[in-house]
């Protein structure tokens, strides 16, 4: 009895440690990482997303990017959310958050600590404030960008011009 007890045991061990981690992988990344990202030739559609747990407009609009993931599961698009906060907080904020709200969408963090250094370099437009989200798609030579919160109706809207 007691052998099968520790049989049952090891393999109930073994079959949570054989799962596919449930925590979201959250990577930190620097500029040229994201760049390179932003400018494959690919006819994916991307919709890149910057926020911060500290921002509530952005907080607010996340599901409706997280939405997008499992929408367009089939279709040429890809979602991006890059948290812009301090890569210090990587462990105690971001991973949490990502975690508590079960955001499927891949989330990066963006670990550059000077806007003056590269907020051109990822778009001409962006003073800065966030939200901050790009849609492009390379292939259609097509990009919009928002400095501002989106609801969920704005987002299928600006999506579906890049879409169809």
């Amino acid at each position: 009895m007691m052998n099968q007890l520790k049989s049952l045991i090891l393999a109930a061990a073994f079959l949570l440690l054989a799962l596919p981690g449930q925590a979201q992988k959250v990577d930190v990344i620097k500029l040229p990482e994201l760049q390179k990202r932003l400018s494959r030739p690919t006819d994916t559609t991307y919709v890149v997303n910057f926020w911060a747990t500290w921002c509530a407009p952005c907080v607010k609009e996340l599901p409706h990017f997280d939405q997008l993931t499992t929408t367009y599961a089939k279709q040429k698009v890809k979602v991006l959310l890059v948290s812009m906060d301090y890569a210090s907080q990587l462990d105690k904020k971001v991973k949490p958050f990502v975690q508590k709200r079960g955001l499927k969408s891949e989330v990066v963090l963006l670990n550059e600590t000077d806007p003056n250094t590269y907020l051109d370099k990822v778009d001409t437009k962006w003073t800065g404030a966030l939200p901050f989200t790009i849609i492009l798609n390379n292939a259609k030579h097509k990009r919009a960008t928002f400095e501002q919160e989106m609801s969920a109706e704005e987002l299928q809207k600006q999506l579906q011009a890049f879409v169809n």
